[in-house]
């Protein structure tokens, strides 16, 4: 979780410096292609065959589009008007959406009340961190679509925990797979601003391989392992961490200021996570989600 958030953190630098010069078509095609030949490589190197069944490449591309292609074009269009800082606070619903879709579901039956105070806390200290009501831009078109994409990802956590991980299939072959659908996605979105010319900088062209290789790549398999160890509600709250990532570099990287409410609220994110972290008990004092994640493990290894 922490290499994720570390990578997955940096992704609204580097989506903000490809925009110098791409258009979010652009950054999203080229984002999706990178990281889908990383997987491959990744996946033949550990020799691992891609899916063969159209029932599984069915909801490969159901998956690809709410885990992808949506949410990657729609963090691009967002930040063309909106910061980065208030980009990581939208973001940062995702667990909460994912609950949401939990309880609809079924699947969050039994939620122990440090759970439930965790996610909220968790995304009380994220506002508190960035404190969006001092900004301006909250309410615009391109925070809507930045929620738009927090919501697509839980929905896409929540479809790949039931419909992808655990039925035989390595998480890398899966993660592949995926990134190629999302490719293919995308593709189909060039020509509505995709083919515009191009004058990228040197940094836009050097951010669009980072978010492409690390970003892209690398951070979804990440997010499928998790997913699989883990569940998807819980693999969702790594989103809580992306706003305490962010606002790290940028005190390390680039010397800026990080007050008191800043520290408060990365606290508070983190005490917040934690109690996300905790299993519900049984009757008889067994994690239910640690047997269900031991489960789910286990059959990825098959």
């Amino acid at each position: 979780m922490a290499v994720l958030a570390l990578l997955w953190g940096s992704t609204f630098l580097w989506i903000k410096l490809a925009l110098d010069g791409l258009s979010p078509a652009q950054v999203t095609f080229t984002r999706c292609a990178l990281g889908s030949l990383v997987l491959l490589v990744l996946c033949f190197s550990a020799r691992r065959r891609l899916p063969r069944d159209r029932a599984t490449w069915g909801h490969v591309v159901v998956a690809a589009f709410f885990c992808n292609a949506l949410p990657f074009a729609l963090f691009s269009v967002g930040e063309q008007t909106v910061d980065s800082g208030v980009a990581g606070v939208l973001n940062a619903t995702t667990p909460l959406w994912s609950l949401l879709i939990g309880l609809t579901l079924g699947t969050e039956r039994r939620l122990h009340p440090a759970r439930l105070g965790g996610l909220l806390l968790g995304f009380a200290g994220t506002l508190l961190i960035f404190a969006p009501w001092g900004q301006a831009g909250l309410v615009s078109w391109g925070s809507a679509a930045i929620l738009g994409a927090a919501a697509s990802y839980a929905v896409a956590f929540a479809y790949m925990g039931r419909h992808l991980v655990g039925k035989g299939t390595a998480t890398i072959a899966l993660s592949a797979s995926q990134l190629i659908a999302a490719t293919g996605l995308s593709a189909l979105a060039l020509p509505i601003g995709g083919l515009v010319p191009v004058h990228p900088s040197p940094a836009a062209l050097s951010a669009v391989v980072v978010l492409g290789i690390f970003a892209t790549g690398i951070t979804f398999h990440l997010t499928y392992r998790l997913i699989a160890d883990e569940g998807a509600t819980n693999a969702a709250t790594v989103g809580y961490l992306l706003p305490v990532v962010s606002v790290a570099l940028g005190a390390i990287v680039l010397h800026e200021h990080v007050g008191l409410r800043t520290v408060a609220g990365m606290a508070v994110v983190l005490v917040g996570v934690g109690m996300t972290r905790r299993p519900a008990r049984t009757r008889d004092g067994a994690g239910a989600d640690i047997r269900l994640c031991e489960a789910a493990a286990q059959s990825v290894r098959r």
